[in-house]
């Protein structure tokens, strides 16, 4: 299964419109679509209608989208040089505009090449445990979808705690089901700032995204990729960080960014056994 299968995007017979039926297996827990899921299925359709790979994408999440909706995703090529195509696409159910990624696409040749940031060391991901749910999902939302490790995390019984040093955490994750590491699955996984912001705070918090921008670096295939998750600043009741999306074999395979609307977490979301502080 590719990412595009994953989550469900249809072709139509208009190459520069795609449908993304939402349905449970790419939402939150909380019944609305997931960011990631967003900036995924967009991602597949640039690619698609481009016919070249990506070299970023920003989304700028505007409202919700739920079950049994239907998004429309609309292509749009502003501009397709020899090399380098800019776009965008506009997610939308009828007339309300549920998110607007712009990005680029193209590759270059040139004999140049480097990466400066720096792996962290974390043990394998058989060896860290797995990642609970905050509450019982019933097996058919995204995070069931997802195997997801504590590589260097604290799990939900450890919270609230003290802060994450340095605002950094890490988790190793994959998609069981999908069977290529490509530009939209990293996409979806690189959607946990939220997750990291809980951590560096050490509460039982998180928040929606604002925006999630996804700039792609070489992808090779990877079982696992480590998310290596640093959160900047939590202020104004906004959080800012970012997450470097590393191969098992520490190859860089792409950085996210995002701003999200900081939030604690209600008293249903605690897991089992726990009261919201």
């Amino acid at each position: 299964m590719d990412a595009r299968t994953f989550l469900g995007l249809e072709a139509t017979h208009n190459p520069y419109r795609w449908i993304l039926p939402v349905h449970p297996g790419v939402c939150t827990p909380g019944g609305f679509l997931f960011g990631g899921s967003g900036l995924g299925a967009a991602v597949a359709a640039l690619e698609q209608t481009t016919g070249r790979p990506l070299v970023w994408a920003s989304c700028q999440y505007l409202s919700y989208a739920r079950p049994p909706e239907v998004l429309d995703l609309d292509v749009t090529v502003a501009v397709s040089g020899h090399q380098t195509t800019q776009a965008r696409t506009v997610g939308h159910v009828a007339d309300r505009e549920v998110f607007t990624v712009n990005a680029a696409l193209g590759a270059r040749p040139l004999d140049l090449e480097g990466t400066w940031a720096a792996m962290p060391v974390v043990a394998a991901p058989d060896d860290c445990p797995r990642r609970e749910t905050r509450f019982d999902t019933g097996g058919e939302y995204l995070p069931d979808r997802l195997d997801v490790r504590l590589a260097a995390a604290r799990s939900f019984a450890e919270l609230p705690g003290p802060p994450m040093p340095g605002g950094r955490c890490s988790l190793w994750a994959k998609l069981p089901d999908v069977l290529d590491i490509s530009s939209a699955s990293l996409a979806v996984l690189g959607d946990y700032v939220p997750f990291g912001i809980g951590q560096a705070l050490g509460l039982f918090a998180g928040g929606n995204s604002l925006d999630n921008t996804l700039r792609v670096g070489r992808i090779v295939p990877t079982e696992w990729v480590l998310l290596d998750i640093r959160v900047h600043q939590v202020v104004n009741g906004f959080g800012y960080g970012d997450v470097h999306l590393w191969a098992d074999d520490a190859t860089l395979l792409a950085t996210a960014s995002q701003s999200t609307i900081v939030r604690r977490w209600t008293e249903r979301f605690a897991p089992p056994g726990r009261s919201q502080p």
